[in-house]
């Protein structure tokens, strides 16, 4: 059994700006508290923050073409991606505290959506978004990778253009639609695949994001035992799932606020959490739906075990 220590990460954006009052419709979604309202989103950082939040991500998930549009994103992309930068980094000197920021690089095309991706285009989409954020964060979370090549095309571009070379942790939705005899990522790779290439490419963390917490177990024994394999232990893994009932292949994450499950309260989130780390997670937050309350109860929780 694994008693490794967990660094706790924030939870869902969306959710808890609309809870606010930020502006937020589709197709912007939280794009749209960015360009409108981007105090709002400080505010959101610092309730993680306040609520043992270790790492807290930038609000730069909606900042690509499929949210807010060819034209805005050619005008103002990096503008809005420094902004989301800069609100995090003003809501950690706000609560004084050591926090680290993540540099959100979302799916660059569309959330689960692997059919969309275009290798020609990765370096047009996701330049500006690093150029932003990258005086304002600690390191790199590409985050919910439906598929291997999108996360390999930023490992790639990462080595040209962050000349600090900033940490890159990369974290992985899974297919949850469906009982499968392996974990799969939503483009139907499997975790084993996707794990055994990004442990050569020099990340610092595997993760798995925006699914069940059901499945995520599932993929960190196969994670965790891919990295023995390999000798790469170094590489820590994390986990942080959305409060979604299961999402059929169809889905497009971020259509609208779907509903959450009723079973994942904080002391139900908190139950998986604990089952993480004896896979071997060291990294645990929240994703859709899972609130400051919930990280506060994780926070607690794995606080109070750490002192003992």
């Amino acid at each position: 059994m694994s008693t490794n220590s967990i660094t706790i990460l924030d939870g869902g954006m969306g959710r808890e700006l609309a809870k606010r009052g930020a502006p937020f419709r589709q197709p912007e979604w939280s794009a749209l508290a960015m360009i409108e309202a981007p105090d709002v989103v400080r505010d959101v950082h610092r309730a993680f923050i306040q609520s043992g939040a270790g790492v807290i991500t930038t609000n730069s998930y909606a900042l690509v073409p499929f949210h807010i549009g060819d034209e805005r994103f050619v005008n103002q992309a990096q503008d809005l991606a420094t902004s989301a930068g800069e609100m995090a980094r003003a809501a950690v000197e706000l609560e004084g505290t050591d926090t680290k920021v993540a540099g959100s690089i979302p799916p660059l095309f569309g959330s689960y959506r692997a059919d969309l991706f275009d290798a020609e285009h990765v370096e047009d989409i996701a330049t500006p978004l690093i150029k932003g954020l990258a005086p304002h964060v600690d390191f790199w979370l590409a985050e919910t990778q439906s598929l291997i090549a999108e996360a390999v095309a930023i490992r790639e571009l990462l080595t040209t253009l962050d000349t600090n070379n900033k940490p890159l942790w990369v974290s992985f939705t899974l297919e949850d639609s469906e009982h499968l005899d392996v974990p799969r990522l939503r483009s139907g790779e499997t975790v084993e695949e996707a794990v055994a290439t990004l442990a050569d490419l020099n990340v610092e963390a595997i993760l798995f994001n925006c699914c069940q917490p059901e499945v995520i177990d599932q993929a960190l024994d196969v994670a965790q035992s891919i990295l023995q394999d390999k000798g790469a232990s170094q590489i820590q893994l994390g986990a942080y799932a959305n409060a979604f009932p299961p999402q059929p292949k169809d889905a497009t994450a971020n259509d609208g606020l779907d509903e959450v499950r009723d079973d994942l309260t904080p002391p139900a989130y908190l139950t998986w959490a604990q089952k993480w780390q004896t896979q071997g997670a060291s990294l645990i937050g929240g994703c859709c739906g899972i609130g400051p309350e919930h990280i506060q109860e994780l926070s607690q929780h794995f606080t109070d075990t750490s002192t003992k």
